[in-house]
């Protein structure tokens, strides 16, 4: 008996909490969330071009199956900056979770119970000694912000909680236009914020509920601060006004990014690179891995899709870094193609967040079962027994789909 009837059996009145796909995750997100919460989960920049090409441009590759010859057993593992995973999929870091109260720490639970590694943000609202304590495998996301001095402390930080790396973020340029508007985010969820979102949280009662909940348990509203901003234990600034700190800070420089790899005792990630000479520059600044990345769409809109920047990359450096793909990818045939043009694994952003908003810690771990599901299904029909077999040539790519910037 397959676990849907199962399920469906145990509740044969109410809703499936397990589900099939992240578009089902995003429209039970939808239906469950309250407006604002869900809007700042889809928005991309400006016209949204880069948003969809990051999807679309999937759709352009076309596998080309074997019907007969597929592998009994099949490999998914792989390694992502010396840490073992179940699978090429990890958890990219996204900015103060807090779809459910416990936000990161749930999610970073769901990614320990699939076997694979948890990227947090900065702008986490959970600490990152709470996130490393449920998921060793946590790399922590660094942007430069405040300066080397305040760089090097989050630097100590990381390395003390027991973070297994840092992942360094560089590709946001603050373009914070959007065509369909910018939802209004509270600093904190305290009594008038409550009372601002009132009407939209009568329309939510079951995500209110929730919250209800973990401010009885507490004693007090979280106050979506940033914690990992500062010292341990201190009480760090609200989301905006580290947002502005960072706009403050002016760019890191390719030296810059040298000297964090000196002064951190463990692996680096650059995050953001979508040219051929940006990853060679990484590459010699001696960053352990880069991600291919235009930041999910917030970046500069109209920027190629990741996918379509990501082959003359890993051509390029593949044998010096390991190269990672963010951006779009919404199902695990999606995961195959990428490690096909030459991805070693891949970091979900807003699908995981759906799964979040959708059914909490489980709609999480039921994302990642959908992305394992998807890339074995890949690997059947390709006639593969490793992720390590899949190649450009196991799809057609059509002329014109790749973009060599940078060369």
């Amino acid at each position: 008996m397959s676990r849907l009837s199962t399920i469906a059996e145990a509740n044969p009145w109410r809703q499936n909490p397990w589900f099939e796909s992240v578009a089902e995750a995003r429209r039970r997100a939808r239906k469950k969330l309250p407006k604002s919460v869900y809007m700042a989960l889809v928005g991309g920049s400006e016209a949204g071009i880069t948003l969809d090409d990051n999807q679309d441009a999937y759709n352009e590759l076309a596998p080309k199956p074997h019907v007969i010859g597929a592998k009994p057993e099949r490999s998914l593992e792989t390694t992502v900056m010396g840490q073992p995973i179940s699978m090429p999929v990890m958890i990219s870091p996204t900015g103060v979770q807090a779809v459910t109260p416990d936000g990161e720490v749930d999610v970073a639970r769901a990614a320990a119970a699939r076997g694979t590694a948890m990227g947090l943000s900065s702008f986490a609202s959970k600490p990152i000694e709470e996130v490393v304590a449920a998921n060793p495998q946590t790399f922590f996301q660094v942007y430069w912000l405040g300066g080397k001095e305040k760089v090097l402390e989050r630097l100590e930080r990381a390395k003390s909680a027991g973070a297994s790396g840092v992942i360094l973020t560089t590709d946001w340029s603050f373009s914070m236009g959007r065509d369909w508007g910018s939802p209004a985010i509270p600093e904190k969820l305290d009594f008038k914020a409550m009372v601002t979102l009132a009407p939209q949280l009568a329309v939510r009662p079951r995500w209110t509920m929730e919250w209800a909940r973990g401010v009885l348990e507490t004693g007090e509203f979280p106050d979506l601060s940033t914690p990992n901003l500062v010292a341990e234990g201190e009480q760090g600034p609200t989301f905006f006004g580290a947002y502005g700190e960072w706009m403050g800070t002016p760019p890191p420089t390719w030296e810059d990014i040298a000297w964090v790899v000196e002064n951190y005792d463990g692996p680096v990630m650059l995050k953001g690179i979508t040219r051929v000479d940006d990853a060679k520059r990484a590459a010699d600044a001696g960053v352990t891995a880069i991600s291919v990345s235009n930041h999910g769409g917030n970046n500069l809109d109209a920027t190629p899709a990741t996918i379509r920047c990501l082959p003359p990359i890993a051509e390029a450096v593949g044998d010096r870094v390991e190269v990672l793909l963010d951006g779009g990818v919404r199902r695990g045939s999606d995961v195959a193609k990428a490690l096909a043009l030459g991805a070693r694994a891949v970091m979900l952003g807003r699908a995981y967040l759906w799964g979040l908003g959708a059914n909490g810690q489980a709609g999480v771990e039921n994302v990642l079962d959908i992305m394992r599901s998807g890339l074995d299904s890949s690997l059947i029909g390709l006639g593969k027994s490793s992720i390590d077999e899949l190649k450009p040539d196991d799809y057609h790519i059509p002329e014109g789909f790749i973009r060599r910037l940078g060369e």
